[in-house]
């Protein structure tokens, strides 16, 4: 049996998209052949105690570094190369390529014969920019696989590789747990309790980021609610941009119809998935193309929650839409395109039905995560 390391700064208890997507197939490898070395969480003694919880309830062992950022340091790769040995593992899998392949040819050395590194949003980035493209270049050629999200992802990366590591290129996209996100997951329980059983509500699940575009939709809403004047957009989530969300939503004049939940956690997200009648992130990319949405995988889990998606053009986001059949796709930062298509929605039951089904069936032809792990298997 091959033993596998994942070397990761992207792994729970620190929450995020990238993390969840390692944590769920970590779950899915077999437990007694994974070793996870990762970073702490937070410094102190908050953080070391819920770390240390977590990493008690995993199946797998989990090596915690004593930094708070995994780099591909001399110390640091002494330290995976340790690992590497320690437990007999014959293949690595970095969470992120950017930085951490870079440990990609000591590891080799030590013994590694399979090395595959999964790339997100940020190494698009990187591969726009001189330095940096020329050690995603470097990476490339010391892993066998380097992984893609989506076509968007994968032009951008491949553009920075030798011919011979872009060929070698495999998508391996996060997937949605259909058991866990579906039509059924809570959704009325949860506007019962906010006051919003008999309004249609428009839902967003993410990080209060800009990129997000949680600002588009509060700027779309005067229009919307000209239209439907009693819906209601539901922003659930936490992150930096709260305060000037709501600001904005008082400036605006429609503080009164945008809820604020706030942090949510992760049990809880399928039900306030299924609280909102549409979903709807239009992001945009944001800093001259470093500031990207990797792929989207909020608008696949409203999907298997039976709601139609309105997303934005950002990135590798219009990957996790079929236009016209489960949502469609605006220009990030357009309140106007946001509105039209949010309102379209909103007064055709028929058609919101139609594109939550055909969702949540796309969903479980691709997007299961047991095809994913196995597709990771293979790899590894």
């Amino acid at each position: 049996m091959h033993k596998t390391l994942i070397v990761t700064n992207d792994f729970p208890p620190r929450p995020g998209g990238i993390q969840a997507f390692l944590h769920n197939m970590a779950l899915r490898l077999d437990p007694e052949q994974l070793v996870v070395y990762a970073s702490t969480w937070k410094r102190g003694r908050e953080g070391a105690a819920a770390t240390a919880a977590f990493d008690a309830e995993q199946p797998f062992t989990v090596v915690r570094d004593r930094t708070t950022m995994l780099l591909p340091t001399p110390r640091v790769t002494r330290r995976a190369v340790g690992l590497l040995k320690e437990h007999g593992c014959s293949s690595v899998w970095f969470g992120a390529a950017a930085p951490l392949g870079l440990m990609a040819p000591a590891l080799r050395r030590a013994g590694a014969e399979r090395l595959v590194a999964t790339t997100h949003g940020h190494e698009a980035g990187w591969a726009q920019l001189p330095g940096s493209r020329q050690l995603l270049r470097r990476i490339g050629e010391g892993t066998d696989t380097l992984t893609y999200l989506g076509e968007y992802t994968r032009s951008r990366i491949s553009a920075a590789l030798t011919p011979s590591a872009a060929d070698r290129m495999v998508q391996l996209p996060p997937g949605v747990d259909e058991k866990t996100f579906h039509p059924g997951s809570g959704g009325a329980e949860v506007r019962a309790r906010l006051g919003l059983s008999h309004r249609p509500v428009v839902v967003c699940v993410s990080r209060l980021v800009p990129r997000k575009g949680q600002d588009t939709l509060i700027l779309a809403m005067p229009e919307i609610l000209a239209r439907v004047p009693d819906a209601v957009l539901l922003i659930v989530g936490g992150g930096p941009y709260e305060k000037e969300l709501r600001a904005l939503a008082d400036r605006t004049g429609v503080a009164a119809s945008v809820r604020f939940t706030g942090p949510v956690p992760w049990a809880e997200l399928p039900a306030h998935y299924g609280a909102g009648d549409v979903f709807a992130m239009p992001c945009r990319t944001r800093r001259g193309g470093l500031d990207v949405e990797g792929l989207g995988i909020v608008y696949l889990e409203a999907s298997a929650t039976g709601l139609p998606v309105v997303a934005g053009d950002s990135g590798g986001a219009p990957d996790a839409v079929l236009p016209g059949e489960t949502g469609w796709v605006v220009r990030g930062g357009s309140p106007e395109e946001s509105a039209s298509r949010i309102v379209t929605l909103l007064q055709d039951e028929e058609l919101r039905r139609r594109m939550g089904e055909r969702g949540r069936a796309w969903v479980e032809e691709k997007w299961r995560w047991d095809l994913l792990a196995e597709k990771l298997r293979a790899l590894l």
